[in-house]
């Protein structure tokens, strides 16, 4: 099953200039428990997801009363800098939107 089948909100934004977070919030807190449970959002799916070495991540934090998942990433380019293109960090969720849950 998809990420997307699961989330009601999967977005993403910037975290400073230095930093993107990743934010996945579900539907239902059955949901939200089900993806935690089954370390779909993990270091390792992150990584691939993003190309990145695990030294890039800064944190990855369930939010319970939010039914969300919180993943911050350091930004591969700062924000504004030349040759960024996503000054907001608004279209970086987009690697999460094909990301398989085995529940």
């Amino acid at each position: 099953m998809k990420l997307t089948e699961l989330a009601d909100i999967i977005r993403s934004k910037n975290s400073g200039p230095y930093e993107l977070t990743l934010d996945v919030m579900f539907k239902t807190q059955e949901d939200f428990e089900r993806v935690l449970k089954s370390g779909a959002i993990s270091e390792k799916a992150i990584c691939e997801l993003y190309r990145i070495t695990p030294d890039k991540i800064v944190s990855i934090v369930p939010f319970p009363p939010a039914k969300a998942i919180k993943a911050t990433i350091v930004r591969p380019i700062c924000s504004g800098d030349p040759g960024e293109t996503d000054v907001y960090g608004a279209q970086q969720h987009a690697p999460l939107l094909n990301l398989e849950v085995n529940l």
